[in-house]
């Protein structure tokens, strides 16, 4: 197996991520759907955290971010509704096993309404469409969960997308979560991430889109955020 692109931190608002993981091996699992780029988080653990903070993943998926951490010398803790590994924790994002103002640094790659299918578990998050208020309402739990968790001073970073389903109001899911975030945290800054993803190469998509007059994600927001209180 190749090599990967050398890491590079990225200077400005627009990523681009040169492949899902880096190194010779790889962080999480690349045949989880929906997994985040290793690169968006080794960027953020760079930025925002020093060796030996604690990091809080709520929605750990594959276990990239633990892998991430592992690799950079900070400590990890995963939750997931339905754990695939071992060292991730079982527990609901919205109600975290986890003492107030212990964690240096949260991020949080939640379900985009109902694109993709998880675990199927009854609880998770990614069964709520973003169509309904109930998504919104679960979501609000969870940023409200991170501010309990994180200690004051320290940051949090969500990776989200918009939804879009033909014959279906597009959902602005990326602003209204800014914009429950922005009640409890400050804003540090707006970030969007190129997205990389099978449908995105496919060309019959691109027609689609160009005959029937829609477009698809080309991008994830990336907000990063501040506990000032």
């Amino acid at each position: 197996m190749s090599k990967k692109p050398i890491l590079t931190l990225q200077t400005t608002t627009l990523w681009d991520y040169p492949s899902q993981h880096y190194g010779e091996g790889m962080q999480g699992n690349k045949d989880y759907i929906g997994a985040t780029p290793s690169y968006v988080i080794w960027n953020l653990l760079q930025r925002y955290t020093r060796p030996g903070d604690l990091v809080v993943d709520p929605m750990c998926g594959s276990g990239t971010t633990i892998d991430v951490c592992a690799d950079l010398a900070r400590e990890a803790i995963g939750y997931d509704i339905a754990p695939t590994r071992e060292d991730i924790r079982q527990a609901d994002a919205r109600k975290l096993p986890q003492e107030n103002a212990s964690v240096d640094f949260v991020f949080v790659d939640p379900p985009y309404s109902t694109h993709v299918k998880y675990s199927g578990h009854k609880q998770c998050i990614g069964e709520l469409s973003a169509q309904e208020d109930g998504y919104y309402k679960a979501m609000g739990q969870v940023i409200s969960e991170i501010y309990r968790v994180l200690k004051k001073n320290r940051y949090m970073a969500l990776y989200v997308s918009d939804s879009f389903e033909k014959g279906k109001p597009f959902c602005p899911i990326g602003f209204e979560l800014f914009a429950m975030m922005r009640q409890k945290f400050e804003p540090v800054d707006v970030i969007a991430v190129t997205r990389h993803n099978k449908s995105l190469k496919m060309a019959n998509w691109h027609k689609a889109a160009a005959e029937e007059n829609f477009f698809l994600r080309g991008f994830n927001y990336l907000f990063v955020m501040k506990k000032n209180r």
